[in-house]
This record gives C-alpha cells, sequence and structure tokens, in this order.
C-alpha cells in the first residue's frame, strides 16, 4: 500500500508511539510519506528509515492555499490511505482528498465530546468522505458507535504502542532533594491542571491518611498552586509531605524513582500515556476507572483501579501500597511485563495493517 501520514512529529519523546507506526509499515514493505512540520525532530529518523518526507503542515483550519498543496500531493503520489492525526489537518485534508480514490483515515484519542447533534464532527469523524477512524481505546469506538450506528464498520480500537526500552537505561533523580526520605514510599502526580484531571481529589485523599504513616506526594504539572488546589495543599494535614514541583524537563527521570504512579483523572483520557511509561518503567501504577483505561491496568495484578471522583478510593489505594509495602515491587514488575507483551507497537502496526487492507474489501 501507498500510505501518506500527517501528524505532528515536533517532540521526539512525545509522538513516538505514533511515529514509529509508520516506521513500522514502512519495514513491512510498505511505500510511506509522512507530511510533517519542517522542524519536526521525528524527520531524522523517518528518513533513515527510507520514509518520504514532504516538510509542510498546514497552519489554519479551511486554509485554500493548504488544501491545493494537499490536493496536489496526492493526486502526485496516487495513494491508497491518507491518515490524519488532528483538527486541522482534517478540515484541510478532508476536502482536499474531494473526489479522489485515495482512503481517508483519521484518529481519535479522547474519550467524551462525541455527540450526534454536534454539527462539527459531521466536517470531521461523521464526514461521509471519512473511510475509517483508528480509536485509541474501546471506549473511544463505543461512543462513536453509541452516536452514529449507521457508520458503525467504520470505527476501530486500536491503542498506540509503545517499547519498554524506550524507557530502560533512564537516570533516576535523587528524592531527597524534596524531602523524600530513604525509607518513605513516594507516589507521583504528572498532569497539568485542569478539572478532568482531579487533582483536588488527591489533595483531599491526604486528609484520610494516618500522619505518620511512610507517605510521600510529588506533584508534576503547571497549575498546582492555584485557586482551589492551592487551598486544599495548604489546609492537608500532610502539607508537608506534598511536593508541588512545577514545571519540570526531567520528568522521566523523576518517575523513574518514584514507588508508584497515580493518576486520578475523572474523565476524557484513552489509554494514557503517561500511565503506560511509568509501568514500562516498573513504578507501580494507582489510576482510577475511566473508561478508557479500564484495559490498561488489571487491578490486583498488575496495579491498583479505584472509583474516580473519590476521595476515599484514592486514600484506600494510597494505603494498600503503604500497608504492605511487597505490592510495589510484585505490581511494578507485573506492569512492566504487561506493557512488554500486550501494549507492543508490533501489534499497533499489525493491527492498522489489517485495517488498511480491510478498507478494500
Amino acid at each position: 500500500m501507498k500510505i501518506l501520514a500527517l501528524g505532528n512529529y515536533r517532540q521526539e519523546l512525545t509522538t513516538r508511539p505514533e511515529a514509529e507506526i509508520f516506521v513500522g509499515l514502512k519495514e513491512r514493505g510498505h511505500d510511506v510519506t509522512v507530511m510533517t512540520f519542517p522542524d519536526a525532530e521525528y524527520i531524522k529518523r523517518f528518513k533513515s528509515k527510507g520514509i518520504r518526507v514532504i516538510p509542510f503542515y498546514p497552519s489554519k483550519k479551511r486554509d485554500k492555499l493548504s488544501i491545493k498543496f494537499i490536493r496536489e500531493v496526492l493526486i502526485e503520489g496516487d495513494y491508497d490511505i491518507f491518515q490524519m492525526y488532528t483538527s486541522v489537518g482534517y478540515l484541510n485534508g478532508i476536502p482536499a482528498a474531494k473526489g479522489l480514490p485515495v482512503k481517508i483515515v483519521l484518529y481519535r484519542g479522547f474519550t467524551g465530546h462525541i455527540h450526534w447533534y454536534d454539527p462539527s464532527i459531521y466536517f470531521k469523524y461523521f464526514h461521509p468522505r471519512v473511510d475509517g477512524v483508528v480509536c485509541n481505546a474501546e471506549a473511544i469506538k463505543e461512543l462513536f458507535i453509541k452516536n452514529a450506528p449507521w457508520a458503525k464498520h467504520k470505527f476501530k480500537a486500536i491503542h498506540k504502542g509503545h517499547r519498554v526500552e524506550w524507557y530502560e537505561n533512564k537516570e533516576t533523580i535523587d528524592l531527597a532533594q524534596f524531602g523524600v526520605g530513604e525509607n518513605d514510599l513516594s507516589f507521583v502526580c504528572v498532569a497539568n491542571e485542569r478539572p478532568m484531571k482531579g487533582i483536588k481529589y488527591l489533595l483531599k485523599a491526604t486528609y484520610l491518611l494516618d500522619k505518620d504513616s511512610s507517605f510521600q506526594l510529588l506533584l508534576v504539572g503547571n497549575g498546582m498552586q492555584r485557586g482551589e488546589l492551592k487551598e486544599l495543599y495548604e489546609k492537608s494535614p500532610l502539607k508537608d509531605r506534598i511536593h508541588i514541583l512545577g514545571y519540570r524537563e526531567d520528568i522521566i527521570n523523576i518517575v523513574t524513582a518514584c514507588d508508584v504512579f497515580v493518576l486520578a483523572s475523572l474523565w476524557g483520557e484513552s489509554i494514557t500515556k503517561s500511565v503506560i511509561q511509568a509501568m514500562a518503567m516498573k513504578t507501580a501504577p494507582l489510576i482510577t476507572d475511566i473508561p478508557g483505561n479500564r484495559a490498561l491496568v488489571e487491578n490486583g495484578k498488575s496495579g491498583i483501579v479505584v472509583q474516580k471522583a473519590s476521595s476515599r478510593a484514592l486514600a484506600e489505594g494510597i494505603k494498600n501500597y503503604l500497608d504492605r509495602p511487597g505490592l510495589v515491587n510484585e505490581y511494578s514488575k507485573n506492569a512492566y511485563e504487561r506493557i512488554a507483551n500486550k501494549f507492543t507497537t508490533e501489534y499497533t502496526v499489525e493491527k492498522y495493517e489489517e485495517f488498511y487492507s480491510d478498507l478494500f474489501k
């Protein structure tokens, strides 16, 4: 197959799971071209694998010049598949393909905001010109089908795979600089504060913990000291055990050094990349039961899954780790093996290839 992919591959670390899909398809013998930003970090990797790169990315929605350029690329390349990953891509790429035989495939990595009565969705996922939509989690596929049962054949759940070796041999950081003791159990939450991240429930959970426990919490990301979160932090009986680090360039090094990774999210996310990364780095997970992540962690085997929007449930999950320190080693090992065996890039590439082929049957 001749495949054209339009995506944002500017940052290697954050885009690697997606970018490697096309490296894998190229290695399977397909003719792959990638259209992306001229300054994308992944261009070097693409070219080293023999993938043609078109250094172009539309700057705004429904841009006439962008539509014209993409259409010329599609006509010249006579592609079988045109895979896109962003809204600005969809709103330029779909009209660019009007009347052409290429199969149009979109991507959805967010659970929520999918409604049959939303006019904007008919310019993207429900557009009659769209042949397929790759969903990063089964929950997204189910939501699409619920709102567009007439197009259920278009939606396919395929998660973005990872390789555990991407996260091996990462340097750890000395947590003592943040006040974490040698015998403490360290929990880390990585998020930029938004209501959907559920940070307030995590902070409220600290009110329910034993003051003499070995608990230490590191909060990494922007916005943790504003509004309600600041007030909850200031009033927490474990304030001296909560370390607000703000934005950090060395997030992976911090996560690697911690014992437990906490995801307190309430909605919206599909299979969360930060949790996969933590599991691949042998950091035991404690996550909420949002639909997109229900297939990621096996509760009681490769981590702990608790009810969303419940401070008490999060506190109980934390206590389980504190009261049974052996769980950290057990769950971190099982979590690592789960990513290594179940959430691989190879699996993702194989499923993409199958889905693309099915579009021609």
